[in-house]
């Protein structure tokens, strides 16, 4: 792949729904972005004014913020076909994947 990803992560303490949304990121950006991800967690409830900027109003919600252009995902993000696609991601495994070089 090549490039850095950096994500963020909005969450609203430590509900459930906070939990499997820090759990599922984290499953997917192994699985799919491993090595490649810079991913930050922000509780809106200890940093609030962290929304402004990125104008947060819902949660949990994931923003790309690099490579651009810049995604969000607002809610539920079980299904990771769709957090990918709307990440514009290709899933690890629909990857080609490098051929060794062999010598001549």
């Amino acid at each position: 792949m090549g490039q850095r990803y950096h994500l963020r992560l909005f969450i609203t303490g430590s509900t459930l729904r906070s939990t499997r949304a820090i759990e599922t990121i984290r499953q997917i950006c192994e699985e799919n972005l491993a090595g490649e991800v810079d991913l930050e967690i922000v509780d809106v409830y200890e940093h609030p004014e962290a929304t402004r900027d990125l104008q947060i109003v819902a949660t949990p919600t994931l923003v790309k913020l690099l490579p651009e252009p810049l995604r969000r995902i607002i809610g539920d993000l079980s299904n990771t076909q769709r957090v990918l696609a709307g990440l514009d991601i290709v899933p690890a495994a629909e990857r080609p994947h490098p051929v060794a070089a062999r010598p001549i």
